[in-house]
């Protein structure tokens, strides 16, 4: 898997969608084609046999691969219009742009964006038509025409309405605009009933082709959506364990928080309210340092927004700072709020942007490399935490700052540092024998006289 950038728009491509486009080159491996590539391949003995393979091969993983792209920045650059700040996934045989927003597009923004993919496909395909007219030569011939096809075909077959196709966005998307939930059952039943006749049609003609793989695995979507709608509940009472849990973890008594949850497991609970209970697990998780585990309740949240800036520290604590700064990016230009503003400029430090950190308008680099601190702390790499730690102690000295770069370094095992800092906290003030004795951060200290004679005098200096 590998990403890149399209001006705002990021755009990661799997590898499945790189391995069908060569899948797709191997079976046009025609022989008896006229013209390139047909004259070289249908010659045993010709040297340029399998050179012309490879080719093929390669052009059919651009063919693909330009085409599903084009298609989806449709999509994106009609979201982007919208002020949307979208982002493209290109897998399999097609591909996903997600706006990125909490909340779901409006029915009329839904179509237009989703109308705008097709639209872009058979433009490229009308391009490739006319640059066809100058015959540019045998090569880029066969090259243009396949494109041509291609993008015809795919924005055709794409207008289909059955989903999870666009034609079939566009028609849940009117259909439960007029009729509510009966009109989501309808769409999901005109896209089952298409599939079904196409899988007829397909078994009387004994055609096994990617038209039968489409309809087959078409179909199970629109059952599983239909079984999805007649299983949903209404949210009823939320149960007192989840009130209690939420309310103790806003208290900041994480553990007590996912006592009262284990307490609900086995019970039959509407899927908002499951819901409810993975969003506040995913936060406790986040509370917890556990980035991996996060995502994972995350993932199992339906129908009501995860935050962006939850989703952001979730990536950031599993190392994934390439996913976390796009969305520290949208979590600030949604909420403004200067504690996102930090942990933005906290990523981009840890993955060395130093000058773009220091750009973002309003930030304060003490802040900042003190949210990178606690970050990189966090997963475990204590070196780099006092690194950050040191940077932001630097530009503002305070007890605070000084203890928990001792406590980085104790844990990447520079007692001798950490012990330096400990004595710059006690003399900015730092007081907290009790703490301190017991801080778990510090053990390894346990047992220095330097930190025994460090931790009595903290006791002298409290003392009235």
């Amino acid at each position: 898997m590998f990403s890149f950038r399209l001006g705002s728009i990021g755009v990661t491509v799997h590898p499945s969608h790189l391995l069908l486009g060569a899948l797709f080159g191997w079976m046009s491996l025609d022989a008896g084609a006229a013209g390139w590539p047909g004259t070289v391949l249908s010659d045993p003995a010709s040297p340029a046999r399998l050179f012309t393979q490879l080719a093929v091969v390669l052009i059919w993983v651009g063919i693909v691969f330009a085409s599903v792209l084009f298609h989806e920045l449709g999509h994106a650059l009609t979201m982007r219009a919208y002020h949307y700040r979208p982002s493209i996934q290109l897998v399999m045989l097609g591909g996903y742009t997600s706006p990125n927003s909490s909340e779901p597009l409006p029915w009329g923004r839904d179509v237009v964006t989703t109308l705008a993919g097709p639209f872009f496909g058979a433009s490229l395909g009308l391009l490739c038509w006319l640059l066809l007219k100058l015959q540019p030569g045998p090569i880029l011939d066969y090259i243009l025409l396949n494109a041509t096809r291609a993008n015809f075909l795919w924005a055709v077959f794409n207008m289909a309405p059955v989903l999870p196709l666009d034609g079939g966005r566009v028609t849940m998307a009117v259909l439960s605009r007029a009729f509510g939930k009966a009109g989501m059952a309808l769409a999901f039943l005109l896209g089952l009933g298409l599939c079904a006749v196409a899988l007829y049609l397909s078994w009387r003609a004994g055609v096994q082709s990617f038209l039968f793989l489409f309809a087959l695995l078409f179909g199970f979507r629109n059952v599983q959506g239909l079984l999805s709608l007649w299983r949903t509940e209404p949210a009823g009472p939320v149960p007192s364990e989840l009130a209690e849990a939420e309310r103790l973890f806003a208290a900041g008594q994480l553990g007590a928080a996912r006592t009262q949850l284990e307490a609900l497991r086995g019970r039959e609970l509407p899927m908002a309210t499951i819901s409810r209970i993975h969003h506040l697990l995913g936060w406790i998780a986040l509370r917890e340092g556990e980035g991996r585990r996060a995502l994972d309740h995350f993932s199992q949240v339906q129908a009501r927004p995860v935050e962006r800036h939850a989703l952001a520290a979730a990536f950031s604590l599993i190392g994934d700072e390439a996913r976390a700064i796009p969305l520290w990016e949208q979590a600030y230009q949604e909420t403004r709020d200067p504690g996102v503003l930090q942990e933005w400029a906290g990523a981009l430090l840890r993955v060395g942007r130093t000058d773009d950190a220091a750009r973002l308008s309003g930030v304060d680099l003490a802040g900042a490399y003190r949210a990178a601190e606690k970050m990189a702390f966090l997963r475990g790499a204590y070196s780099e935490a006092a690194r950050f730690g040191e940077e932001s102690f630097h530009r503002r000295p305070s007890p605070e700052g000084a203890y928990d770069v001792a406590c980085a370094l104790a844990r990447a095992g520079d007692s001798r540092r950490a012990l330096e800092f400990l004595e710059q906290a006690r003399g900015l003030g730092y007081r907290d024998v009790e703490t301190a004795a017991t801080d778990p951060d510090l053990a390894s200290l346990h047992g220095l006289p330097a930190f025994d004679a460090w931790l009595n005098s903290l006791g002298k200096n409290a003392a009235p």
